[in-house]
């Protein structure tokens, strides 16, 4: 009987690895040879089951932002169905905290500047929150034109994320706070 593939645990492996790597490093520090140290294995043995660093990088980009069905698509968890969850997770602890994944987001940021492969992921997941945020302010807000609900989608987003890069030096305590008072003054515009 034959040994079943170790194939998608050690993508997964080497994947988490690689946002260990980038984190500590940065996206320049992240070369196959610390990705392979922080996976426990060989160079040739990262190569072997994702191939070279830019497939990698593509793989993790997309790992990142993959929702439930594996798809890249909006940074928003399942279950978020109302404009109250929404914010509440984009201005709660578990997005708004300076951590790996932050780091890791950071670096592919950076990196979607000179890489187009990485810019059209970033774009997916972006573009997929924003279009469901603006279906939230719909339906919060079914008297607001549907262009300010899209012109809010974007405020809200951008607030998030300002809130969460900056995170990473601004240790303000009421940023978080000051950021989602902003938000709702703009919602109540609508």
């Amino acid at each position: 009987m034959a040994r079943p593939s170790v194939a998608a645990e050690r993508r997964e492996q080497i994947i988490d690895a690689t946002m260990t790597t980038i984190a500590e490093h940065g996206i320049h520090g992240t070369t196959l040879d610390r990705i392979a140290d922080a996976a426990g294995m060989s160079r040739g043995h990262v190569r072997h089951f994702v191939g070279n660093r830019d497939r990698l990088l593509l793989d993790t980009a997309t790992a990142v932002f993959a929702d439930e069905s594996g798809e890249v698509g909006s940074i928003l968890p399942g279950g978020v169905d109302d404009l109250t969850g929404a914010l509440d997770y984009l201005f709660g602890p578990v997005f708004s905290s300076p951590d790996r994944e932050n780091a890791v987001v950071l670096g592919l940021v950076e990196l979607a500047r000179v890489t187009p492969e990485i810019a059209a992921v970033l774009t997916t997941a972006y573009t997929a929150t924003r279009v469901q945020l603006a279906g939230l302010v719909a339906r919060a807000r079914p008297d607001a034109a549907t262009d300010a609900c899209t012109t809010a989608a974007y405020g809200i987003l951008s607030s998030a994320l300002g809130t969460v890069f900056l995170g990473d030096f601004d240790a303000d305590p009421s940023r978080v706070v000051r950021s989602r008072a902003a938000v709702d003054a703009l919602l109540a515009t609508l």
